[in-house]
């Protein structure tokens, strides 16, 4: 790419934040770098100065300096294998008109980075089903955490569905199993959270009164006397890391989270299940959204075979009654 070609945002891509799209088209340019460039003016958006948390749409103008010498508008990720495509396709648990579900399994990034390049958003073309639009990513999910990942088939839907989770009009449980036992069987944690660089520049979060409002209300749903806890957690707020640093803040890690739990994260070490019990165990159970098309969307994913094989060692029953059905939340 020549220095200041422009490149015009495509239908395709319907309205989204500035570094979404920088990592959709080109996934090699780190966030590090993107923040010099934009910063620098080199980086502009119909002609202005811009931030990465800005929005663009439809027939926005990019002005992009030279990266990696590819031609403008290229995409430099490695084009979605097949094999790749059908798998998420077999990770499809709910489809309509305006949305899929997936299944996520852990392991899976949900978008690409400067050293990932195997993602869900990179297969997104795999789950068109005919349809002219791509489809959307409208949330995520850590790398390691499994479960209900929502995508949206239109532009007009990925709106809609983004206002529905700004709104705080979802409903998201997580299941998770955690070292320990909490002191209070349900409660409340209200924790604000600051973004900070971990070891080998990886992202972590900690509690600080100046950073991010967060709130998780979570329940006991069955317990190994005070060794191990099966917890339902219902995040209000969606921050980096949230329910990881949440839990570790009242003294139960979730197993396998060595970041935040430390070695009690690892209690059960003895039973490695095939590696099993080094693995986050940490899953998005069920989401209730509103659709589109009227009505809720209610979706709930079954547990990825590590966090099976756990319940079955511990002796949970992965039927038990859904948590949180009469709660009622704040507005």
């Amino acid at each position: 790419m020549t220095t200041g070609d422009t490149v015009t945002v495509g239908e395709a891509d319907g309205t989204l934040r500035l570094d979404r799209w920088f990592r959709r088209h080109y996934p090699a340019l780190n966030h590090g770098r993107l923040e010099k460039l934009l910063r620098t003016g080199q980086i502009r958006v119909d002609g202005k100065k811009a931030k990465s948390g800005d929005r663009v749409s439809p027939g926005m103008a990019i002005r992009v300096p030279a990266i990696d010498d590819a031609p403008a508008g290229e995409r430099l990720a490695t084009q979605a294998k097949p094999q790749d495509e059908a798998l998420l396709r077999d990770l499809v648990i709910h489809q309509d008109d305006l949305a899929i579900v997936i299944n996520k399994p852990p392991g899976l990034a949900v978008q690409g980075g400067s050293f990932t390049t195997r993602h869900v958003d990179g297969m997104l073309d795999g789950l068109r089903f005919g349809n002219a639009e791509r489809p959307r990513l409208v949330h995520r999910l850590d790398k390691d955490t499994s479960g209900v990942l929502l995508i949206a088939r239109t532009a007009a839907a990925a709106a809609f569905f983004t206002r529905a989770f700004r709104d705080k009009t979802t409903r998201k449980i997580y299941w998770a199993i955690v070292a320990g036992r909490p002191k209070l069987l349900q409660g409340k944690i209200d924790l604000a959270l600051m973004k900070r660089s971990g070891a080998g520049g990886g992202e972590r979060v900690r509690a600080h009164d100046d950073g991010k409002d967060a709130i998780t209300y979570y329940t006991v749903v069955d317990s190994v006397s005070d060794t191990a806890s099966w917890l339902a957690l219902l995040p209000l707020t969606g921050r980096t890391h949230q329910l990881r640093a949440h839990c570790a803040a009242i003294g139960t890690p979730i197993i396998g989270d060595g970041k935040y739990g430390g070695a009690a994260a690892h209690l059960l070490k003895g039973a490695s299940f095939g590696g099993a019990a080094h693995r986050l165990h940490l899953h998005a159970r069920s989401l209730d959204i509103p659709h589109p098309a009227g009505g809720t969307l209610r979706t709930a994913a079954p547990l990825p075979p590590h966090m099976k094989r756990m319940w079955d060692f511990l002796g949970f029953a992965a039927d038990a009654p859904a948590p949180f059905a009469e709660l009622e939340l704040p507005a």
